[in-house]
């Protein structure tokens, strides 16, 4: 009898082991969340095809719960924004935006305040304006949180080639064990700005005849960003090397490391 109440005993004690709901050390972390605001052609830069290609990149990394946003005033709303851990950028503006000072405050605030921002290919020439008078204007401070930017007539990349991008810094979490690989894409360069980036990836362009940044990193605030220069399009995002790069660096940029 004492036998059978026993084991009686120990099977409930298993069952109620089984049945226990796992600890915090077993949980899976919680997937980082993801705003891809998209949306805006430029002649061979389809947007659809850039953030689709973009979006499965993310989710295949697994890491990842994106949500696609085709219009660029989400910009405006601060609530919207707080629901999110990065803000991914693939757009270009083809014709004049002018976001409201709130817009471009709740942007700002995200990045300064902790969070993370990622820039893709021509996004950095974003958000050029006109002043009431018609005349071109910039915005100085995304300028400044892109790090380096575009501008048309001065930057520029020669024809669409194959080229080696090399890795300029092994140490960063977001390009450890990483090697140099070989990428079909347009090649960007002569990129403006002087705030101070952490070069990750390089390539010889034949146009600049200078070694230009494709990707780097820079803090804003309490914040980071991880820009990249790759992606003409759906093809040039899923490069494996690529797609790693842009999976690391939105997961550096979210939260600070990579695991």
């Amino acid at each position: 009898m004492r036998r059978i109440l026993l084991t009686t005993l120990i099977g409930l004690g298993m069952m109620s082991l089984a049945a226990a709901p796992a600890s915090a050390a077993d949980a899976k972390p919680a997937k980082i969340k993801v705003l891809l605001i998209t949306g805006d052609d430029v002649g061979a830069h389809k947007w659809r095809e850039m953030s689709e290609a973009t979006r499965d990149v993310l989710v295949a990394g697994g890491k990842f719960d994106v949500k696609v946003c085709e219009d660029i005033y989400i910009l405006d709303s601060a609530n919207a924004l707080k629901n999110y851990d990065l803000v991914f950028l693939s757009y270009y503006n083809t014709k004049p935006v002018n976001l409201s000072d709130q817009a471009k405050e709740n942007l700002l605030g995200f990045v300064k305040g902790g969070k993370g921002f990622a820039i893709s290919h021509l996004s950095s020439a974003s958000f050029a304006g006109k002043d009431a008078a018609g005349q071109p204007v910039a915005w100085d401070e995304f300028r400044k949180l892109a790090g380096r930017y575009w501008v048309m007539g001065k930057s520029g990349h020669g024809p669409r080639s194959v080229f080696k991008a090399k890795i300029a810094n092994k140490d960063h979490a977001i390009t450890k064990g990483l090697e140099d690989f070989d990428q079909d894409d347009e090649l960007y360069a002569k990129l403006l700005g002087d705030a101070p980036i952490n070069v990750l990836v390089t390539a010889e362009s034949s146009w600049s005849k200078q070694t230009e940044p494709l990707a780097f990193t820079l803090e804003y605030g309490q914040g980071r960003v991880f820009h990249e220069c790759f992606g003409h399009d759906g093809p040039a995002i899923k490069n494996p090397s690529v797609a790693k790069l842009i999976q690391r660096g939105c997961e550096w940029a979210a939260t600070g490391k990579v695991d």
